[in-house]
């Protein structure tokens, strides 16, 4: 008699997309990794924090790290095993660092500025990578709980 192999749990989840340095790029990055979240063993506020980080993150992509005819990567990476989902943007201007203290200090009344604010709010940990030859991935971490077992 033949008994089936034991099959390890799928532990750790990818998911990339390279979209266009643009407004509908960085639009199209939340609605992609919202839908992939709802797929994955993600609880609901990990998800809702996770739509608000890629927002910002894709925005500060398609806006300050844009050079013409270049695309910018999201990039999901769901384990469940240390229940963690990391969000990485990388595009192509490793030049133009982003900085948490710089972050903080915009003006409460200012326009724009503070979507490394929300970053920081909502993500556990946040920073910057580069990505050879002369890009940058901004990342973002969220602890998850573990899932459920019998919802995987």
């Amino acid at each position: 008699m033949n008994a089936p192999a034991p099959q390890a749990a799928l532990t750790v989840r990818t998911f990339a997309q390279l979209l266009s340095s643009t407004r509908r790029g960085a639009r199209l990055a939340r609605l992609l990794a919202t839908e992939q979240l709802r797929a994955w063993p993600v609880s609901h506020s990990v998800t809702e924090r996770a739509e608000q980080i890629v927002a910002e993150l894709a925005a500060n992509a398609a806006l300050h790290g844009r050079v013409n005819s270049r695309d910018f990567r999201l990039t999901l990476v769901l384990d469940t095993t240390a229940g963690l989902l990391r969000i990485g943007v990388t595009d192509a201007r490793g030049e133009c660092l982003p900085s948490s203290s710089v972050a903080c200090e915009r003006s409460l009344d200012a326009e724009s500025g503070r979507g490394l604010l929300l970053v920081t709010a909502l993500a556990d940990r946040w920073g910057v990578e580069p990505y050879p030859p002369g890009g940058k991935t901004v990342w973002a971490e969220c602890d998850c709980e573990s899932p459920d077992p019998s919802t995987s």
